[in-house]
């Protein structure tokens, strides 16, 4: 019987450790305390530019991160790369436990065109708060204080959701745990990409260089918007990311549409012809193989209808009257590989319009990948394709007797960035972040088996050998990667919550 009890009483106290270390309301309060600091730190982190292009704009963040984390006692070292821009580790031992979390963050932004802000610059942070009518009013900084209606004016400015609002929401996490007196049941490791909209190029062989101290049990990626409700979310895989630069030839220069029209080939039209030859009119890829191995059972399909999505509101919010056809839903259709052109080149626009027969027509393309894909067969797919259309492929500009031998020629280039990654739903990993958020918002997260965008995630995955789940926390309609980027406040408050609820959920 006493062993019987001793038993029963170790099993209890083990439980009983294993719960969350803080209440939803607690949670919620040191959160709002935290704010007025992140509301500056989130000022002053978002005015320094970051377009990788150019390492020296990366340099300041790097300083202003290593600085951060550093007062909130964690050991830093830049991690070297192939490249000039390094990685940044920062890692601090919380318990005696052999658990380590790594968490990823992202610091580089997309490139800016100031023309297209409505701002003094991409790079001077404003607040905004939207009219009646859908129009957007600055509002001072002044007026941004505990107590006001802030929850849904935005902060505009590049990278303010993708991804420096979810680094500021975790400082802002870690300062809430620390006025809050506790530390969680396992150690952390960050680590920050600076290359991440390049691509992450030295990101795969840099994670097998440094993997003995990018060693960890698990990761999680602080990066996205969550499901288009904006209810707390987890995502479980990522689609990968190929391109491919395709340029079509036609006269060697620009000539006079009226003296060489009918007569100059027009590049133009020839990549249009090539381009359409690679769907149909319902939006599926039509070369051959190129869904291969993509096998949607009913169990998986289970699980993508635990989704809720409202496919009609999602069409209205993107403006079109019919989804492609691609998959029967919205999440069917991110389970496969796509091929989408992301930008088209040629000639002249608008006021520099001019009547000429173009000489070169490009298309910027990229290839979206899932697990059940091999990137490189995908790639050659399409190349072997565009050959099939009867186009002898260069790879660089081609020379005189090239153009005269060659009806059809065209410049290929391909990069495979990185893979796909995807985690089961009921790993280790996600069984505990669905603790975590369960706990504070009283609700079972919205799982998503994989999302559409691509993070660089797979190097960590297959060399690290760890899963990887994804805790999304910016408003869905940020505006990433176009201009007028923004995060809405009311989504940094609970991103806040959020990461302090994983820091506060032990480890079992």
């Amino acid at each position: 019987m006493k062993v019987a009890l001793l038993l029963f009483f170790s099993l209890w106290i083990g439980n009983a450790a294993f719960t969350q270390a803080l209440s939803s309301n607690e949670i919620k309060s040191l959160a709002e305390q935290q704010l007025p600091m992140a509301w500056t730190n989130l000022r002053a982190l978002l005015s320094l530019p970051n377009d990788a292009h150019y390492p020296k704009d990366i340099e300041p963040n790097i300083v202003w991160l290593d600085s951060a984390f550093q007062s909130r006692d964690f050991r830093t070292q830049r991690l070297a790369t192939s490249g000039e821009i390094p990685l940044l580790l920062a890692e601090r031992q919380f318990s005696s436990s052999s658990k380590t979390v790594l968490i990823y963050l992202q610091a580089d932004g997309q490139p800016v065109d100031p023309s297209r802000w409505k701002q003094t610059h991409p790079f001077t942070p404003v607040i905004k708060s939207q009219m009646e009518d859908g129009s957007w009013q600055e509002v001072d900084w002044e007026q941004l204080a505990l107590g006001a209606n802030y929850e849904d004016w935005r902060v505009f400015a590049r990278s303010a959701s993708d991804a420096k609002g979810p680094i500021i929401m975790f400082l802002a996490a870690l300062d809430a745990m620390q006025q809050a007196g506790f530390a969680p049941n396992y150690n952390i490791k960050v680590i920050i990409d600076f290359e991440e909209e390049l691509g992450s190029p030295n990101l795969p062989a840099a994670v097998k260089k440094h993997q003995e101290a990018l060693a960890a049990d698990m990761l999680i990626i602080y990066d996205g918007p969550p499901h288009i409700s904006n209810q707390p979310t987890l995502k479980f895989g990522a689609r990968g990311i190929a391109t491919v630069t395709l340029t079509v030839y036609g006269p060697r220069v620009p000539q006079h549409s009226g003296h060489y029209g009918n007569y100059a080939p027009n590049p133009g039209f020839r990549l249009s012809h090539l381009l359409t030859s690679m769907k149909d009119e319902r939006g599926r890829v039509t070369i051959p193989g190129f869904y291969d191995g993509i096998e949607l059972d009913e169990t998986t399909k289970e699980v993508l209808r635990q989704v809720p999505d409202d496919e009609s509101a999602i069409q209205q919010k993107l403006g079109i009257a019919e989804a492609d056809q691609v998959g029967e839903t919205y999440q069917e259709a991110l389970q496969y590989p796509s091929l989408n052109i992301r930008g088209l080149s040629s000639g002249w626009v608008a006021q520099r319009v001019r009547t000429i027969v173009p000489s070169t027509a490009t298309a910027e393309i990229d290839i979206r990948l899932v697990m059940e894909s091999d990137p490189e067969r995908l790639v050659r797919l399409v190349r072997e394709h565009i050959e099939q259309q009867g186009y002898h492929l260069v790879d660089s500009l081609p020379t005189d007797e090239e153009r005269s031998t060659y009806s059809k020629i065209a410049f290929f280039r391909s990069q495979i960035s990185y893979p796909a990654f995807r985690t089961k739903l009921d790993s280790e990993v996600g069984n505990w972040l669905s603790a975590a958020l369960a706990h504070h918002f009283d609700e079972p997260p919205i799982k998503i088996r994989t999302t559409g965008g691509s993070v660089p995630i797979a190097p960590f995955v297959n060399t690290l050998g760890i899963p990887a789940v994804i805790v999304p926390t910016v408003n869905p309609d940020n505006n990433q990667h176009s201009p007028n980027e923004n995060i809405r406040l009311g989504n940094l408050t609970r991103g806040i919550e959020t990461y302090l609820a994983i820091l506060a959920q032990p480890l079992p």
